[in-house]
């Protein structure tokens, strides 16, 4: 039978004494997959890929690694390479040490183990720093060398604990570019813990958004950014936020309107407005590039008069405040227009790009 996953996790919970870490979880990652944990701190990611890996006991449930239950297998044995967020490099040992270190254990031969290290060294261009020692070597080099330590054990599945995070912002940029060529060039299934949803989007093709040992939403990134499943989704995912209305949907069975205050924006073209009824307590979510803004009026009941509070350049494009409904909303806006403090503007919202959580569950509409 052909298996069509790399790792299979079923019905896994986790429980420290009467604390319930992970609850009931169920994931199937294809093969060459590249599957993104994503969440705030304590929210379980870190510590499902450790019950991935084998490192920690499950309480219940089964892990399957290429077909295999892997559930009570020693780490050594589950096919796994892992790359940790410390570097973990033995610092008197030089680079090619260190990438042959776990190998010489193992008892490869000589000739096996120089292959693989020069395979290696050659996919990361590490090449010339492998007489050197971790001290002499940069924050993104040391990275790379941990990349590769898992590399040259040649396993189908690779895991990564937010191995970006001890870097700083340009470099996180540049060796995340790396991490998807690497990615390209292997085709292994990797799976990446993170709380960055920057690194989220740009390398998976899936994400499993986590909160509280539960996984919210497990989907392709365009479908988490555009339709998050809940409140919790739509506001960890997206830089700026997405903001959000609370109001109540008003007019007839087939033409809802949200209301907030002196704003009324009719829902049609929203995917579900069927099923808003009059009355219905609803929190009007939008991203800010999903609205225009214009110095005219825009359609009318998509339309709504605004004065900008702020105006924040980013480089690129700019961020603009405003006051609606009572609460700060922002817009993303081309840098080449600015706005002063205490103008009048127009925005025009796009219902189809709106999304629609109910008041009480915070569940989408």
């Amino acid at each position: 039978m052909t298996i069509l996953h790399s790792v299979l996790i079923k019905d896994l919970s986790l429980n420290f004494g009467s604390i319930s870490v992970l609850k009931d979880l169920n994931i199937e990652v294809a093969d060459g997959e590249f599957l993104v944990l994503l969440g705030p701190s304590g929210c379980g990611k870190s510590t499902l890929l450790n019950c991935i890996a084998g490192l920690l006991e499950i309480s219940d449930g089964q892990i399957f690694i290429k077909g295999k239950n892997v559930t009570w297998e020693e780490p050594k044995d589950r096919g796994i390479g892992m790359v940790f967020q410390s570097y973990a490099l033995y610092p008197q040992m030089t680079v090619e040490k260190n990438l042959s270190f776990g190998l010489r254990v193992a008892g490869l031969p000589a000739a096996e183990i120089q292959k693989r290290i020069a395979h290696a060294a050659e996919i990361l261009q590490i090449g010339p720093l492998l007489h050197r020692k971790p001290a002499e070597l940069s924050g993104g080099q040391r990275q790379r060398v941990a990349i590769g330590r898992a590399l040259v054990r040649d396993v189908d599945v690779f895991l990564f604990d937010e191995p970006l995070s001890n870097l700083d912002a340009k470099l996180r940029s540049e060796l995340r570019v790396e991490i998807k060529r690497l990615h390209h060039k292997l085709a292994n299934t990797m799976i990446y813990v993170t709380h960055d949803q920057i690194e989220a989007l740009t390398l998976a093709d899936r994400i499993a958004v986590m909160k509280g040992g539960l996984i919210q939403q497990l989907d392709d990134p365009l479908t988490i950014y555009n339709r998050p499943r809940n409140l919790f989704v739509a506001s960890f995912i997206g830089s700026p936020a997405m903001n959000f209305l609370k109001g109540e949907i008003t007019g007839t069975n087939g033409s809802p309107v949200f209301k907030a205050a002196d704003l009324n924006i009719s829902l049609a073209g929203y995917e579900a407005q069927q099923s808003l009824a009059p009355g219905h307590s609803v929190i009007f979510g939008f991203r800010p590039e999903h609205i225009i803004i214009s110095d005219t009026p825009g359609p009318a009941g998509r339309s709504c008069e605004a004065i900008v509070d702020l105006d924040e350049p980013m480089g690129a494009d700019s961020l603009v405040w405003l006051k609606v409904a009572g609460k700060a909303i922002s817009v993303r806006v081309d840098s080449g227009r600015r706005y002063q403090p205490g103008e009048k503007v127009f925005l025009t919202f796009n219902p189809a790009m709106a999304s629609l959580f109910d008041a009480e569950t915070e569940d989408r509409l």
